[in-house]
């Protein structure tokens, strides 16, 4: 398997998927309220953050090609309509003072936007789901590799 990868900078969020920006509909977050029904679809995510890191990989975008999973019709909120979600395998190499670091495995996190009715982003920016990361901030640079025949980098 081959693998590219770039370097992507640490960037705010709408925190509503770790539940830090207060919408009584997410009290604890989307990614929360999703876990379990991805669980039941054969992706366990209980060793990871209940959250999103936002990864700013320009000035490179992305092509989505196969994905490791992925689920539709998705009705994990009464509030909103059912959803499309794939997820990618990825490695996240935190970079600090120009050296890489621990490496973590995580899944590029894609709702799929012609199914999501809120909360877009900027078409530059993958959201990930990972373990716990220490010592990481908004700024801070990673390097996100995937496979290719996942997602494709391109300049």
């Amino acid at each position: 398997m081959t693998f590219g990868g770039v370097s992507a900078k640490l960037v705010k969020g709408h925190g509503v998927a770790s539940g830090k920006t207060k919408d009584s509909r997410f009290p604890a977050g989307t990614i929360s309220m999703q876990v379990p029904l991805f669980r039941q679809r054969g992706l366990d995510l209980s060793n990871f953050y209940l959250g999103s890191l936002n990864l700013d990989i320009s000035p490179y975008s992305f092509v989505l090609q196969r994905p490791d999973f992925s689920f539709s019709q998705v009705k994990w909120s009464p509030d909103l309509q059912a959803e499309n979600f794939s997820f990618y395998t990825c490695i996240l190499e935190p970079i600090k003072d120009g050296n890489d670091s621990t490496s973590y495995e995580g899944f590029i996190y894609w709702p799929h936007p012609s199914t999501k009715p809120e909360f877009h982003k900027n078409p530059n920016v993958l959201e990930v789901i990972a373990p716990w990361i220490p010592d990481i901030s908004y700024g801070d640079f990673l390097k996100l590799k995937c496979s290719k025949q996942a997602i494709l980098f391109q300049k």
